[in-house]
């Protein structure tokens, strides 16, 4: 246990930010896994931009590092890209006529 009063208040204080930290670092989580999950474009495109931004403020405040941050937004850019083309593609089998056999 910590021996002097400005040590105990230390260990206040770091737990009060852990919680926090936690806190701001699970909805991130949440939404970028809802971020995912989304098949509609423009709600996944608002989204995203709500979610960068998150993230941005997670490694300003040393809460994650800046290019884990990077990387996610990279990742989560690409599935955003993906979502308007694959329903494109499977729109375009399911209209396709089917080929005769031979």
């Amino acid at each position: 246990m910590a021996n002097h009063k400005s040590a105990q208040k230390r260990i206040r204080n770091s737990a009060t930010k852990r919680l926090r930290n936690r806190y701001q670092a699970k909805t991130t989580r949440t939404l970028s896994k809802r971020l995912r999950l989304s098949t509609v474009k423009s709600e996944a495109e608002n989204l995203l931009k709500e979610v960068s931004a998150m993230l941005d403020k997670l490694a300003k405040r040393s809460i994650i590092h800046k290019n884990k941050a990077a990387n996610q937004k990279s990742k989560l850019a690409k599935v955003v890209n993906k979502i308007g083309t694959a329903a494109a593609v499977i729109e375009k089998k399911k209209t396709s006529p089917k080929k005769a056999k031979a």
